[in-house]
Parts: structure tokens; sequence; C-alpha cells
């Protein structure tokens, strides 16, 4: 049996971890690799003609999260994103900056916050309920004249839980509102939640945003983060208050070199990539809610017959408050990696957890955040659902075990 018949009698269920590109994402993509190489910054018909295209998938990006166009920058991962969210702290400004975000953050966040904290930086980590639901409560009081970031994940990537973002940000404004000084900033990594949730800035309330295109049927290598009010190399931190703290508006980190996304990020546009993340989320748009339906009824279906052949096992999160295609479960008596293993032998793709951290063999820190043991921790798989996936896939996997 050849390479390729092998591939078509496996089953992927690793989707939050990647996903193919859409043919349609590689079809708009493909002339940026040739007939049109210009560089944007070029100002001769060759550069303009890329620069076109950069300039209306900036436009589609925005439409979809309800934002200005000079509002989106684009990065070439979401780590990327998420580094420049957090490290935008005006610590120069403010040696006792704190931030604040949820202990269950993807370790992009999580990574970047430990490095700020050798360098002087304070940061809170907010635990969740078991059902991975941040405590706001928790938040409340860590709250203080020297917050300058909080960061809370949308949803999750290991168990899929959704935060309620509008209400963390009503809790930050009424702070805000409280402490006319204060230039809290609200950042949320949207990567998992953009296929499937409003991911509209204003109504949402947030000042930061990361997504990926990868995510979403996009290209790997090409992500995006939105910033309120960016100005000219510098993020205005508020209408209001802008000029609170010694007169000056807040600057974030960058890249330096050529000036490059309003110089928040020098270096050459990945034309050809953010012309397919422009289209991947075009597409996105139009399927959310068809989507978020037909894999929330597979979901259903495939943990109820989970459970008819495994009665031991149990769900990480809940389906209350979820994304319809992550389904992360516990079954006792066996490690993550070892059922990993051996669900790939058997042509089935999932994964034991993040896909950053897969080849670790660590117990997830998510699940322990949850509350439960380090054994329940190394003994959970993440399957996670895409446009592919069938009935017809699922009952596949169920008949094989």
């Amino acid at each position: 049996m050849g390479k390729n018949s092998i591939k078509k009698n496996r089953i992927y269920l690793d989707y939050a971890a990647s996903t193919p590109v859409d043919p349609e994402v590689e079809k708009a993509m493909r002339p940026y690799f040739g007939k049109v190489f210009g560089n944007p910054g070029s100002i001769h018909w060759f550069g303009q003609e890329a620069s076109a295209a950069v300039f209306e998938a900036r436009q589609k990006i925005a439409k979809a999260l309800g934002a200005k166009y000079d509002e989106i920058f684009f990065t070439g991962s979401a780590t990327e994103a998420n580094n420049l969210a957090l490290r935008g702290i005006p610590k120069i400004q403010n040696p006792k900056s704190k931030i604040i975000m949820s202990a269950i953050e993807h370790e992009s966040i999580l990574e970047t916050a430990k490095d700020l904290e050798k360098n002087g930086v304070k940061v809170a980590y907010i635990p969740v309920d078991k059902n991975g639901i941040i405590k706001l409560d928790i938040l409340k009081k860590e709250l203080d004249e020297n917050t300058v970031l909080v960061s809370i994940m949308y949803a999750n990537n290991e168990i899929g839980t959704i935060q309620p973002i509008q209400k963390i940000a009503e809790t930050i404004k009424e702070f805000k509102a409280q402490h006319p000084t204060s230039n809290i900033q609200f950042h949320t990594d949207a990567v998992q939640a953009l296929q499937f949730l409003n991911c509209n800035v204003e109504e949402l309330g947030v000042d930061l945003m990361t997504i990926s295109a990868h995510k979403i049927y996009g290209p790997k290598g090409i992500g995006a983060l939105y910033v309120r009010n960016y100005e000219s190399g510098i993020m205005n931190y508020g209408r209001n208050n802008k000029l609170s703290i010694l007169n000056s508006k807040f600057p974030i980190s960058q890249i330096t070199g050529g000036g490059q996304e309003s110089g928040l990020r020098s270096g050459t546009e990945n034309v050809p990539y953010i012309v397919g993340f422009g289209k991947a989320i075009d597409l996105v748009s139009s399927l959310k809610f068809k989507e978020f339906k037909r894999l929330k009824g597979l979901k259903n279906y495939f943990w109820k017959e989970i459970k008819k052949i495994f009665p031991k096992a149990e769900l990480n999160g809940s389906f209350k408050t979820t994304l319809p295609n992550i389904l992360n479960i516990y079954f006792p008596g066996a490690s993550a990696q070892d059922r990993c293993i051996e669900l790939d032998l058997k042509g089935v793709a999932v994964s034991p957890g993040v896909a950053c951290a897969a080849r670790s063999a660590k117990p997830s820190y998510v699940i322990e955040a949850l509350g439960f043991s380090n054994d329940r921790a190394s003994s959970s798989l993440r399957f996670s659902f895409g446009r592919p996936t069938t009935k017809a896939e699922l009952d596949k996997i169920l008949k094989s075990n």
C-alpha cells in the first residue's frame, strides 16, 4: 500500500492544533508567489499591486473584527502577536507595572509573563473553576493602580472553555471609572475563538486581540494583532486619560527596521500569506454559525458513544460554555501519550494536549488548573473536530475501540 493510500485511510482529529489550507485560500494565494511578486514598500507599479493586496486583506480582517483597518497588524504567528501585546507594557513609565492573566493561558502568554517577571514586572495568575471559567471575584481584587494589562484567553485551546470576555471588560471598565488615572488595557487571545464566536472588538470591549490564520484554514506563519487606536508606532491608552501618566502616551514594543506595519513590526510583508489570511477570514465568517451547529452535534454524539464504550471516561471542562469542536476526555488507567500512540497506529490523529508542548510529555497544566490530579492531567486526550470531520469518521473510530 502506497503512502497516499495510507494517508487517505487516516482520520485527523487535531484541528485545534492546525487546519489544512482551504482550496479557495490556496487559490487566492497562488498569484502572489509569482505573478504578483513586488515588494509592498516599493513605489512602482509592481510594489503598489502587492501593497493593494495587503490593504485589501487588512480591510477584510478589520471588518470581521469590527475594527478599523489601521488597527490590524500582521505578525509571523499568534505567538509573536501575544508577545507584542504583553511586551508593550510601559514599565519605563511605571516601575511597578502589573499584568493579570488566567492560569490556563496559552504558553506563549505564560512563558512571556515569566520572562517579564525576571525584569521586575508583577504578574497575577487568576485561578479558574472546575470548568475552566476565570474567577471574576479574584480578578476584581487583583485590579489596582499599577495594573497596566489584563490578558484573558477568549476560548481555551485544550478544553475549549469560553471565557466571559464581555463581563471581564465590564469589570475593568468599572475599575477605571473609579480610578480615573488608571490605564488598564484588555487583551484577549482569540486564536481558537475566531472560527466560531463573535469577535467584534467593540462588542467584546477589548483593546487588543490576537488571531491566527492556520487555525481557520489559512496558511501557517501568519498572525495578526488588533490594537485599539494605534497611532504612528505608539498605542493610545484611552481617549480620556491618554496623557494621565507623565503626560505621555504609552509605547508598545516593536521590531525595528524599515517601519512596516506603522512601525509596530518592521519587515517586508508576507504578501501571499496575508492574502490567504484575508480569504480564510472571509470564508470563516460565512460558515461560522453553520459549522458551530454541525460540530456541536458531532461532539455531543461522539461523547455519548465514548461513554458507552468507556463508562469511566470523564469530561474535562463543560458542555455549556465551550467551543463546539474541542472535546477533552480523561481515560483512567492509561497515559495520554500511550493512548495517542495507540490511536495513531490505528490511523487516528489526536493530541494529549497543546501541540506546542506535546513532545515534552508533560502533564497538562490546564487540567491541573481545574483542580485535578497529576494522574488525570497525564491521562487526558483532546479530540478536536473540523470542517472535514464527518459522522462516518467518528463511527469508524468508535468501532475500532
